[in-house]
């Protein structure tokens, strides 16, 4: 069974930074596109940025220039960095990845992350 595990979360003061990361139980390239999302209380979930198994990566206009999607290949980790954080990007956030043609589509738990002002 495929097991997406995220952690990194936690809380930080604006401007600060963290990194989250996202481990994939077995090899990331199962997958044709990897992305996170966030939700914050009240709110809808979000896709945050996506990278695809070519390595082509796209980020949302609300976190562009501030946040980057990379990946480590040998440890099938996805990761995102987040600089600059803002109050507003205070939400749970959430690995998800899918593979168009067998249908998967896995979520990870999701962390907390959680911005001061």
């Amino acid at each position: 069974q495929v097991q997406l595990v995220e952690s990194g979360g936690g809380l930080v003061q604006a401007g600060g930074s963290l990194r989250l990361s996202c481990a994939v139980s077995g090899s990331i390239f199962r997958f044709n596109v990897m992305g996170w999302y966030r939700q914050a209380p009240g709110k809808q979930r979000d896709l945050v940025a996506t990278i695809f198994s070519g390595g082509t990566t796209s980020i949302a206009d609300s976190v562009k220039g501030r946040f980057t999607i990379s990946r480590d290949n040998a440890k099938n980790t996805v990761y995102l960095q987040m600089n600059s954080l803002k109050p507003e990007d205070t939400a749970v956030y959430y690995c998800n990845a899918r593979s168009f043609a067998q249908g998967y589509n896995y979520w990870g738990q999701g962390t907390q992350v959680t911005v001061s002002s």
